[in-house]
């Protein structure tokens, strides 16, 4: 089972891709289950949205402390929450930004980081800084749990084809960076 973590700000689409993520593994014939945790329900507020992803049922129906993959949709958040925290060794980290991995210094758990700017991304083709769509192209990518179809297909009927777009250009513009 591959527990996933994003960390959003509410009105960017965090716990709309958890659920896109999760329609995706099902309709490939896996088991998922997502699980949003909001504070003040406000737009621009912290959001983290937990998801589970699994071959086999899943059973519990709890948050995720200690997550496989932590998705950042606003690099902003970074200041106000350790999104690093309980996350195992040898996760992913797929983070909306527009600087380099030169510029990071993720923690030693961190094996595979994924960058990709989705705001910018976002501003171009939605002409708004949503980033949701773009980031779970960036997630699909990085990840390889679930693949980009049934997820265009879910984002085509919530949010229409401009946001496909926005799918396919988060998938393609992603750079992925192993650490040993």
């Amino acid at each position: 089972m591959k527990e996933i973590r994003l960390h959003g700000r509410g009105g960017l689409g965090c716990v709309k891709a958890a659920e896109v993520l999760v329609y995706a593994a099902v309709k490939e014939g896996k088991y998922g289950n997502s699980i949003p945790f909001f504070g003040f329900e406000r737009q621009g507020a912290p959001v983290t949205a937990f998801l589970k992803i699994s071959e086999e049922p899943i059973r519990a129906k709890n948050r995720v402390y200690n997550p496989d993959i932590v998705v950042v949709l606003d690099p902003t958040i970074m200041n106000a929450v350790n999104v690093f925290e309980g996350m195992r060794e040898g996760g992913l980290l797929v983070l909306n930004t527009k600087q380099s991995k030169d510029d990071f210094r993720v923690p030693s758990k961190v094996k595979t980081l994924a960058l990709v700017d989705a705001t910018a991304i976002s501003l171009e083709l939605l002409g708004k800084p949503i980033t949701n769509t773009v980031m779970l192209g960036a997630f699909c990518k990085a990840s390889g749990i679930v693949g980009l179809d049934y997820v265009a297909e879910k984002v085509a009927e919530l949010w229409g084809e401009k946001n496909v777009e926005a799918l396919k250009r988060g998938y393609e513009a992603v750079e992925i960076y192993s650490f040993e």
